[in-house]
């Protein structure tokens, strides 16, 4: 299974702080990055500005994504099983 994790993710380049940076990511994250921000109605870019700055330079940037995404997912079932 180590052998495939490279070759299923999927590399993208963001710019944060007027820099690019290249992020590598499993398509499942990407997709509900890119859900996320528009929920958020703000760009993926925005988005991922927010997380780096929020793990203030803590680990890795695709590593924060992964949590980010993860804890808000998390939180959107929380949220539906309240209101049942």
């Amino acid at each position: 299974m180590d052998g495939d994790r490279e070759s299923n993710e999927i590399k993208r380049s963001v710019t944060i702080a007027g820099h690019r940076t290249s992020i590598s990511l499993e398509p499942p994250f990407w997709d509900t990055l890119k859900e996320l921000a528009c929920t958020d109605k703000t760009s993926v870019n925005e988005l991922v500005r927010r997380i780096d700055t929020a793990r203030g330079g803590k680990g890795s940037l695709s590593s924060a994504i992964r949590v980010y995404v993860l804890e808000a997912v998390k939180n959107r079932g929380t949220a539906c099983d309240a209101e049942r």
